[in-house]
């Protein structure tokens, strides 16, 4: 990843999710990162998965609980980002290759985030193939999609 070895990765809620459910292909990276980040939507996806696994039979609700308390474990240790205005905005400008809304906002947080960190090495780690496209089309390093 980075001769450095001071490598930040942003996590989108696909690979927080795999890690914490224990899903076979979770991020083989995932301990070489010295830190993370990731967008506030993260921990709402992170809960919309776990409710519909609730409601659809395929988890009870300690099954549930137990997850979310992992969830939130991972979460509290790394760099939650606001969904502020600016996101929002850079996520609404045209893009070179098609992105659903939320996954828009999640490329437009970790563009942000490297603007911000000009002398971090950025990471974007994502199990989805179209936000892994889309973020190498503008210039992040990508993994977790192969």
């Amino acid at each position: 990843m980075s001769a450095r070895g001071n490598v930040t990765g942003y996590l989108d809620s696909s690979v927080v999710l795999r890690k914490v459910l224990g899903q076979a292909a979770s991020l083989g990276e995932w301990d070489a990162l010295s830190n993370s980040c990731s967008s506030m939507l993260t921990r709402l996806e992170c809960a919309r998965t776990l409710d519909r696994a609730r409601l659809s039979g395929s988890w009870s609700m300690d099954a549930v609980l137990e997850r979310q308390v992992a969830i939130d474990a991972v979460l509290s240790a790394i760099d939650e980002l606001e969904i502020s205005a600016a996101v929002l905005t850079r996520a609404g400008q045209p893009l070179p290759v098609p992105l659903a809304t939320l996954d828009a906002i999640h490329l437009s947080s970790a563009l942000l985030w490297r603007d911000q960190h000009p002398d971090a090495d950025l990471v974007f780690a994502t199990h989805d193939r179209a936000l892994g496209k889309a973020a190498r089309t503008m210039g992040l390093v990508v993994i977790g999609t192969d």
